[in-house]
């Protein structure tokens, strides 16, 4: 923890480190220690730390969950902090990352799925726009399922997150780059190949939401 007790204002040290713990676990992105600094002070405005003190209380943390034995840590990513499981875990994840990803998508998450593929690197902005709702639950849906992964930040005001596909993507529909991704039209082909049975069920989904967009969108330029 930060050697100066007073920057914790009237909070109990400990209070404060779980407070920023919480605070990055139930974020749907990376949050940066400015983000963290800025909710923990418009909380309680007595909490005088830095953003110096809040990377030092996130390296208090990883440093329990490393004691703990803890399967995950705290890493940060495009510019923010964000729950991740270490790197010595990921061979046994592997197997139930591909299976969790088969589970049946939600409409929802399955409409946002093929914004991103087809549109990626996209940001959750261009995506709110395109879906006309908030897609913050449905992209962490996805992060969660191993379907997309953050691609950066964009240049434009906030620097939002970028969205792309992943290799769990490609791997579930049978592609080597998103190069090979197939358009619309011919996924009905894909569908017979035999060797694709085990992904029939997403790409039948996924060909239904890319028409349904595409009439959408061919009814809206008419």
């Amino acid at each position: 923890m930060i050697s100066d007790p007073a920057a914790y204002g009237p909070f109990d040290p400990r209070d404060i480190q779980d407070a920023v713990e919480a605070l990055i676990f139930a974020a749907s992105e990376p949050m940066s220690a400015a983000t963290i600094l800025a909710t923990l002070k418009e909380a309680d405005e007595r909490v005088a730390l830095t953003e110096r003190d809040v990377d030092q209380l996130v390296d208090a943390v990883n440093q329990e969950l490393l004691e703990q034995h803890r399967p995950y840590t705290i890493e940060m990513v495009a510019g923010g902090y964000a729950f991740m499981t270490r790197s010595d875990q990921h061979r046994w994840l592997r197997i139930f990352q591909h299976r969790n990803a088969a589970r049946r998508l939600s409409q929802s998450a399955l409409e946002s799925l093929a914004v991103v593929a087809y549109k990626q690197p996209i940001t959750k902005p261009e995506l709110d726009i395109i879906r006309g709702v908030d897609s913050g639950y449905v992209i962490r849906t996805l992060l969660e399922k191993g379907l997309i992964e953050v691609a950066g930040r964009a240049e434009t005001p906030g620097r939002p997150l970028y969205y792309r596909t992943s290799t769990t993507f490609l791997e579930h529909f049978g592609l080597n780059s998103v190069s090979e991704l197939p358009k619309p039209r011919e996924i009905e082909d894909i569908l017979k190949d035999d060797d694709m049975a085990e992904h029939r069920q997403l790409m039948l989904e996924l060909k239904a939401e890319l028409e349904r967009q595409q009439n959408t969108a061919n009814t809206t330029d008419s």
